[in-house]
């Protein structure tokens, strides 16, 4: 998505170690008529009336994926990173490894609100490893629901989690893929 790449590239910031920061826009600072815009372009591409509900994880997807089940009339539930008292009955968890925290992190989300044969479709901001998209997917097939595809806006492509959904067959797409991200350069996979 063009739109998306001119913002990366006029508004990110690449910090040590790869790190590509786009919080002005995405995940921090939110442009809401922006991921109006993302959503707008992830209905193109996945056909929503296979669709029961988004799926995304705490806490930076949850405002794309939140802005997407608002456009779309589908509810939005987000697996959360630690149980609160306000959570009941029965648990899906999942353990990941976060690359943003670098630390173990179990992805919790209650079954009342996942149910077997519930279709769903995994939206989030974010894509380095896929460590959380991997958490997301367990937890989808823990509750013996369908995922209908995975929706990514920003993947760095140089850290193969995007490559490794396509390898398994996933309804996957990104907006836009990162192949390249140095503090003065961020090249696009589809470039040249």
């Amino acid at each position: 998505m063009q739109a998306l790449k001119d913002r990366i590239r006029s508004e990110g910031k690449v910090l040590p170690g790869s790190i590509v920061k786009v919080d002005g826009f995405l995940n921090h600072r939110v442009d809401c008529a922006f991921m109006g815009e993302l959503a707008d372009e992830f209905a193109r591409i996945f056909d929503l009336s296979q669709v029961d509900v988004v799926l995304t994880a705490e806490a930076s997807g949850i405002s794309l994926a939140s802005i997407c089940a608002f456009k779309w009339g589908k509810p939005m539930i987000f697996a959360k990173k630690a149980k609160s008292d306000n959570i009941e009955g029965g648990l899906y968890k999942s353990e990941i490894m976060s690359y943003t925290y670098k630390k173990k992190v179990t992805l919790i989300l209650s079954k009342q609100w996942l149910t077997p044969g519930t279709r769903v479709l995994v939206i989030d901001d974010f894509m380095a490893r896929g460590e959380a998209v991997r958490g997301l997917c367990n937890l989808v097939e823990e509750a013996q629901a369908e995922l209908i595809g995975v929706g990514i806006a920003v993947e760095k492509g140089f850290q193969g989690g995007g490559d490794r959904l396509r390898e398994m067959g996933v309804n996957y797409h990104a907006l836009a893929v990162i192949e390249e991200a140095e503090p003065d350069h961020i090249k696009f996979r589809d470039e040249e």
